[in-house]
């Protein structure tokens, strides 16, 4: 279980009161006592979304935005644990939906931007 402290959920509430879908996602994170996976399959569920699985789901959701998530922008502010210009970037440039874009970039962040981004990496040719 990936379990977001509630101090952090706190502060981001505070830091993304313009974004109305990113404050709802993480009411729903602490509405599931800070479970992140628990809450992005009810937010994938109210998304419209059919999640298939419960195990690993956000897993596999948040790498179909990998192209993004690993640029070297977002890559930095991840490894520090700062989420809020890839939920920016998610729900105003991406087809993410806007209440994913909370858990997505909070499961990138917790997990290790590294390591998620490691075949993202090895799979990039390199021109000569």
């Amino acid at each position: 279980m990936l379990s977001i402290p509630l101090t952090e959920i706190t502060q981001l509430v505070e830091r993304l009161a313009d974004y109305p879908d990113a404050v709802r996602s993480l009411q729903e994170i602490e509405d599931c006592d800070g479970d992140l996976n628990d809450a992005a399959l009810s937010l994938a569920l109210r998304a419209g979304l059919e999640p298939t699985e419960n195990d690993g789901w956000l897993d596999g959701f948040a790498k179909r935005y990998r192209h993004i998530i690993c640029l070297p922008q977002f890559r930095d502010s991840l490894k520090s644990q700062q989420v809020i210009a890839l939920t920016q970037h998610l729900t105003q440039h991406s087809q993410c939906p806007n209440l994913l874009a909370v858990p997505v970039a909070l499961y990138v962040s917790k997990t290790g931007v590294d390591m998620f981004c490691q075949s993202f990496d090895n799979s990039r040719v390199v021109a000569d």
